[in-house]
């Protein structure tokens, strides 16, 4: 069975890292090569960082 969190959380982190980099290239409203490049290395960084690492273990609940 696939797990969809570790796919998930990597899709979510290069949406933002994709974004936020794409924000910054729009400060002066005109996109350039070099800022495309920009863009697309952070998203697959964050593609491959972020799929990388793991999940943390969850915790065991103790009753009260």
């Amino acid at each position: 069975m696939i797990k969809v969190g570790s796919f998930a959380k990597a899709i979510v982190s290069a949406a933002a890292a994709g974004t936020a980099s794409l924000a910054v290239a729009m400060g002066d409203s005109v996109i350039e090569t070099g800022e495309w490049v920009t863009v697309a290395l952070a998203v697959l960084g964050a593609l491959g960082v972020t799929y990388v690492v793991p999940n943390a273990a969850q915790s065991e609940r103790r009753p009260y």
